[in-house]
């Protein structure tokens, strides 16, 4: 069936959003107060603190999150993966692309408005230039002031605390990767590496320049997500939207007057909704991509109706067959396809994480010879043991094996493997061949810790006693 999607072209006179698209555009954004910024705020703070606190906490005297690319180690509280686990991280980065698929099908860009690090890191910017310079009018004007002492140590405190911030979120995400003791007490007394000071200088940098001076640029040139959201929303997509039909004709009047005895909708073209927006738009000239649903413009337009003694709603998180009229349908096929990808991914993550090992044990056979007789005319077929102690504390496991009657283990019988060590241990076993008539059985080598906290490891090999 050949379909055409109809297109609107925007043309907005607002003179806030009409040059939205040019990257030195600066945008003033002002401060907007409501339950859904209140739901950002506590949501980027949450968020933030979790961010810091994780390489902070202490888990059996070891740092909780570590990943440890010298040592090839990854610890994540009492689990330590190594490179052949990171199947899991596969599994993750599926569950988190089905996971976006499915809350913007049912709630738009659910993520870029209250979760995403650049909107959550901009918020936090925005916050110390209201403290320094002032709300959005201000800042305005002092921008295009002369500079003077005023001006200059009112910027001069912005940047700072910018700088700051972003200094001590360059250390956090090093912190992942580097013992957090380490990274802190050798940065600040300039003992840190090379490589360690550049990737706190990249990281610092970046948040200063994303979050001081890009913010909604790389929103609208830079993010791929506003650019393909269009492919997962459709008509029953939860998004702020504008009711026009209530809305319309927009105009300004006095609080007691009804507006519609002016010919005028509830909309009184107070423009709060473009000013709070932190892209820039003009939510009443329909849904853009630019938008990062941050409900900023909800909580301002509430705002505005409840001082006019106008119903709340104007604007809201609201889908397009609302605003036409027509019911919302929340099970249809695209969510439920994505509901269901989205648990049979999160199952297989959860059976891996499950199936996970403490302890890793490879087998290698001689390679010269498939057996030997020794001295004392018995068979021996000899072994390496390559076992790798997967847990974050060192361990004791006793060594023995299965499937032959009257045989001999020779080699230690107990050995010690310290946390994350590979231990490769040759070992023989030797048999009576008058004992066995086959020329070849399986049998399996038992390694067992004497904690009794790591789970018994098993794995069979073939033992020969002839050709």
């Amino acid at each position: 069936m050949n379909q055409r999607i109809k297109i609107k072209e925007i043309k907005s006179t607002h003179k806030e959003s009409a040059d939205r698209f040019n990257p030195g555009k600066r945008i003033y954004v002002r401060a907007a107060y409501g339950f859904f910024q209140k739901l950002r705020r506590y949501t980027g703070w949450g968020l933030i603190l979790l961010f810091l606190a994780l390489p902070m906490i202490r888990w059996n005297g070891n740092q909780a999150v570590l990943f440890d690319f010298t040592k090839q180690q990854f610890h994540i509280f009492n689990m330590t993966l190594f490179p052949q686990d990171l199947t899991l991280l596969a599994w993750f980065f599926i569950i988190a692309a089905f996971a976006l698929f499915f809350f913007t099908t049912y709630l738009g860009r659910i993520w870029c408005g209250y979760t995403c690090p650049q909107t959550v890191w901009t918020f936090i910017f925005i916050w110390f230039e209201e403290r320094f310079e002032g709300p959005a009018n201000k800042r305005r004007r002092l921008d295009q002031m002369p500079w003077d002492f005023n001006k200059i140590w009112r910027k001069t405190a912005k940047h700072t605390g910018w700088l700051v911030v972003s200094l001590f979120t360059g250390l956090a995400f090093c912190s992942y990767f580097v013992p957090v003791e380490q990274l802190y007490a050798d940065f600040f007394t300039l003992n840190s590496s090379s490589l360690i000071l550049l990737s706190v200088f990249i990281f610092t940098f970046s948040t200063y320049a994303n979050a001081g001076w890009m913010r909604s640029i790389f929103c609208i040139h830079m993010c791929p997500y506003s650019r393909f959201q269009s492919a997962m929303f459709d008509k029953h997509t939860y998004s702020v939207g504008y009711d026009t039909k209530r809305g319309e004709k927009r105009g300004p009047r006095r609080r007691k007057v009804d507006p519609k005895e002016l010919g005028l909708g509830d909309c009184v073209d107070c423009d709060l909704c473009v000013q709070v927006c932190p892209t820039g738009i003009d939510i009443r000239d329909g849904l853009q991509y630019e938008c990062i649903n941050c409900g900023a413009c909800v909580d301002a337009c509430n705002e505005t109706m409840d001082k006019m003694g106008y119903a709340r709603g104007l604007i809201s998180y609201t889908s397009e067959q609302q605003l036409e009229g027509k019911e919302t349908n929340l099970l249809r096929p695209k969510i439920i396809g994505y509901g269901l990808m989205l648990a049979i991914m999160v199952a297989m993550f959860v059976i891996n994480i499950l199936n996970l090992s403490s302890a890793e044990m490879e087998i290698v056979r001689d390679r010269a010879a498939l057996y030997r007789e020794n001295s004392e005319g018995l068979i021996e077929n000899t072994y390496t043991l390559k076992i790798l102690n997967k847990t974050i504390t060192t361990q004791t496991y006793n060594l023995s094996f299965s499937g032959l009657q009257d045989a001999q283990l020779i080699g230690p019988k107990q050995i010690i493997i310290k946390s994350g060590e590979i231990l490769t241990q040759p070992i023989a076993i030797a048999v009576d061949p008058y004992d066995i008539k086959e020329k070849k059985r399986i049998i399996t080598i038992i390694l067992t810790s004497t904690s009794g906290d790591v789970e018994e490891i098993k794995q069979d090999t073939p033992f020969f006693l002839g050709l």
